[in-house]
């Protein structure tokens, strides 16, 4: 269902009427939310995922709440050949994009030492790879066209202090950092920004299930106690959306090359990460194991319906 009204966003209506955005990972979570508000505000959106059911039913679902044009595509980003099909499909449907938000991600919980080569390959080829694939497609033509183009990738606080448990994704999102960090200087001239959001607790179905397991839901019950964090919280999706549409908007031209927190201060109070793990033993490990792969033999079924 639609997760957002006006009243949610900080923006005159029409706001964002002329721009064309691509969001990766756009059916579920936190992408969806950004697709949602950018529609809300005039753009036109094109949301991607390897699930093409579930983009194809979020972008009916958002036009039937909001109007506008939403385009749902299946696109495995992991493969730099897919990810050419789409963008001319996009291209020829109504010219350049003016904004792209690397959002796909995965990631899980795991001790360093279980990880085999598969596990990391999981994580990176989609966020690391993937992100710069497609950043790396988008540029191309952009630079070609001569066009004016704003690229928001969706990192993590763990780029700052690191990802203990989370090693993969943290390694791939602080590649992503320095992606956007060198681009903003080397694209800068072409009128191509390049700036990072790096998210606290903001709870969505498909990261609770994964670093969280056994404790996740939609309603923050995975993060119940809060008393550690400055603001006592997790963070609302209309304070991401809202962050995500000032960088994708013209006149934030000169924010370029910044990684921007938004988690209440978490990081600074206590590391944003999972360093508290160290406590677990072998057992918590086996029964997170098993949840994940409970998860994921849930998300393959799904795939195949």
């Amino acid at each position: 269902m639609a997760e957002l009204t006006h009243d949610d966003l900080m923006f005159k209506p029409g706001l964002m009427t002329g721009e064309r955005i691509l969001i990766t990972g756009g059916g579920t979570g936190l992408g969806k939310v950004m697709a949602e508000a950018c529609l809300m505000l005039g753009a036109e959106v094109y949301i991607c995922g390897r699930r093409g059911g579930v983009v194809e039913a979020t972008a009916k679902e958002l036009m039937a709440a909001h109007g506008g044009k939403c385009v749902g595509h299946a696109c495995d980003i992991r493969v730099p050949e897919a990810i050419s099909e789409m963008l001319d499909k996009v291209w020829a449907d109504g010219g350049a994009l003016t904004g792209l938000v690397n959002n796909a991600a995965g990631n899980f919980i795991s001790r360093t030492q279980d990880l085999s080569p598969r596990a990391f390959d999981a994580i990176a080829n989609i966020v690391f790879r993937g992100s710069f694939f497609m950043t790396l497609d988008c540029g191309k033509r952009w630079i070609a066209e001569g066009k004016h183009a704003s690229v928001i990738s969706i990192l993590t606080t763990w780029v700052w202090n690191g990802g203990p448990y989370t090693v993969p994704s943290a390694m791939s999102k602080a590649g992503i950092a320095t992606m956007s960090q060198s681009l903003a200087v080397e694209w800068g001239g072409h009128g191509i920004r390049l700036n990072n959001i790096a998210p606290g607790p903001f709870p969505t179905e498909g990261m609770s299930a994964r670093l969280n397991p056994g404790r996740s839901d939609e309603t923050g019950g995975a993060y119940s106690d809060m008393s550690g964090h400055p603001m006592g919280r997790v963070g609302e999706m209309r304070e991401l959306a809202n962050l995500a549409v000032y960088l994708l908007h013209p006149l934030s031209a000169y924010v370029n090359g910044q990684t921007i927190a938004i988690d209440g201060a978490a990081w600074q109070a206590s590391g944003g990460n999972f360093s508290g793990l160290r406590a677990w033993g072998d057992a918590q490990w086996t029964a997170a194991r098993e949840a994940i792969s409970a998860t994921n033999a849930k998300d393959r079924a799904a795939r195949t319906v």
